[in-house]
């Protein structure tokens, strides 16, 4: 290997990239062809240099992976400088690449997603550029067509799971669904089982429809990508693909799974119809807006006649059990107030609000014996089912009871916790009643959307006064924290106890805090905390004589 020293004042005035990584597989294998076209097209400009900083401790593997770069590094042997560095400039993941202007001043932190972004039309990545470039994106939606948002330069086809690759015009003129893909979480493998039946009916009335999938898997899920991959019958982007990164940014992945649908002219039809699939399958075909609406009208007029009894009643199983094994008919549950709680003792979430949810439980029971709880179990096995059964006071479905499936899906459950009441009617009251019930405890009861109106303007109230943004050092990283409304359980990095309504937030590393636990260190700030604290004051605004600790409730 050829090493020649290159002066630094010989990079005065140029635009610089320090680009922090390992010879390890993963991202950093993934990043470095990328970053070598984007370098060799910038490079002959004679304005841009870029600048490898590892953290290779084997000198042998930090020059086989320097020998495949035609930039510049820091020496192996200036290990105190190589460290240095980093800890300057706060590096703690792998690959970054931060880009520094001529003046020295850093331009952007996030050069890795900005060049799977853009390549190099984004150069050179200020926020000026990079704002332009997103509203000329924005702008391009406008005249969108398929090749639009599946070519990038010589990127113009996808694979089969035969290794076969396939033009994307090939594609034109179909309706064409992209599936947005994880390999890890459950919802997905149900989805796809769902869809693989669509598809193959749709195929087989020769429709001309075709499914993409967007593989969105970190690199340690490569395996899992390729044996899902094979089950599938049909077309899918290479994984690690920049196509795949940018229309994930592109249509916002957020929900899990999505399902994008492209109409024949290559306009975006639906940003999302997984939900409709899951509820209708192939009569969702062709996903027009028309089509949704009648499914819609549909979809009311079988929640208007929901009753509890064609929720829970299949067939035979017509039944519930206590935790002694007694069965209870469902039609001795008509008429009450009840609240289907989907848990597992797997869930840390699960287990960490179970004390709270017992508690209120035993209140609500107190005040009112027409209300009941059925535990609907997403355990793994009959001994882990049994074991957090028997902590429970309320009824259940049996483990392996047909019907979960049916439930869950029938209400869209994708996450647990997750609690859905339904009215001594029979008809949905708060879909997802999981804040409720951990918040205010009785206070919330009887649950309707009325009174969880009122609670939601508690909760915004509660937080008014609290910072916005507090900085929280936890190991050697310094987090700063925004205050942010969370709507699902998390588990505080700090005390390690369940959480929910408001949380001090890192976004780029998710990372929670309690706001209590993010504000301890000014008494002043905790003590006003506690008074209103998200987790547990709540009931002082329903529940007269109550005071709270920001522990517990008691009587004053």
């Amino acid at each position: 290997m050829n090493i020649k020293q290159v002066k630094i004042d010989n990079l005065s005035g140029k635009n610089i990239g320090l680009y922090f990584s390992a010879p390890r597989p993963g991202s950093c294998q993934h990043f470095l062809p990328v970053l070598v076209d984007v370098y060799n097209e910038l490079s002959p400009q004679g304005n841009f240099e870029i600048i490898f900083v590892s953290e290779e401790k084997d000198e042998n593997a930090f020059k086989e992976y320097f020998s495949k770069m035609p930039w510049l590094a820091i020496p192996f042997s200036d290990s105190e400088r190589r460290e240095q560095v980093c800890n300057a400039l706060g590096i703690n993941v792998m690959p970054c690449l931060l880009i520094i202007d001529g003046n020295g001043a850093v331009v952007t932190r996030y050069g890795y997603h900005e060049i799977f972004l853009f390549g190099v039309e984004g150069y050179p990545f200020t926020e000026e550029r990079l704002e332009l470039l997103v509203r000329q994106e924005e702008e391009s939606k406008k005249t969108q067509s398929l090749s639009s948002i599946l070519v990038l330069k010589s990127l113009d086809f996808v694979v089969s799971n035969d290794g076969k690759k396939v033009p994307i015009s090939e594609l034109e003129g179909k309706t064409v669904a992209l599936y947005f893909f994880l390999s890890s979480p459950d919802p997905f493998i149900e989805f796809t089982s769902i869809l693989v039946e669509v598809y193959e009916k749709l195929k087989k009335r020769g429709e001309n429809f075709d499914v993409v999938l967007v593989p969105l898997d970190k690199d340690h899920y490569e395996e899992q990508y390729k044996e899902a991959f094979q089950k599938m019958p049909w077309l899918s982007l290479p994984l690690h693909d920049r196509r795949c990164f940018k229309l994930n940014q592109y249509f916002k992945f957020m929900s899990h799974p999505m399902l994008v649908i492209i109409g024949p002219d290559g306009k975006t039809l639906n940003p999302n119809v997984a939900e409709v699939v899951k509820n209708h399958g192939v009569q969702a075909y062709p996903f027009t807006s028309e089509r949704l609406q009648e499914l819609a009208q549909i979809d009311k007029a079988k929640l208007e006649a929901q009753t509890l009894e064609s929720v829970m009643v299949m067939g035979e199983l017509d039944f519930v059990t206590s935790k002694e094994g007694t069965r209870i008919l469902v039609s001795q549950l008509v008429g009450k107030n009840i609240l289907l709680y989907f848990s597992a003792a797997w869930c840390g979430a699960c287990v960490a609000s179970m004390p709270k949810l017992i508690k209120s439980y035993h209140e609500i029971k107190a005040k009112d014996d027409s209300f009941e709880v059925i535990f609907i179990s997403w355990d793994n096995d009959q001994a882990s089912f049994d074991e957090f059964f028997s902590e429970m006071p309320w009824l259940a479905l049996p483990f392996g009871d047909e019907r979960t499936k049916l439930i869950s899906h029938s209400f869209e459950v994708s996450c647990i916790p997750t609690a859905i009441v339904i009215g001594p009617t029979g008809k949905n009251i708060i879909k997802n009643a999981r804040a409720p019930l951990r918040l205010p405890g009785a206070g919330a009861y009887p649950i309707t959307e009325e009174r969880w109106k009122e609670i939601e303007a508690i909760i915004e109230e509660n937080a008014k006064e609290w910072l916005k943004k507090v900085k929280h050092v936890l190991g050697d990283v310094e987090h700063e924290l925004v205050l942010t409304r969370i709507y699902s359980s998390y588990a505080c990095r700090w005390c390690g106890k369940a959480g929910t309504a408001w949380s001090f937030h890192c976004e780029d590393c998710d990372f929670n805090l309690h706001p209590k636990c993010a504000l301890e260190k000014d008494k002043e700030e905790k003590d006003g905390v506690e008074d209103v604290d998200a987790d547990d004051g709540i009931d002082q605004a329903f529940e007269e004589g109550r005071t709270n600790d920001g522990e517990v409730c008691h009587k004053a």
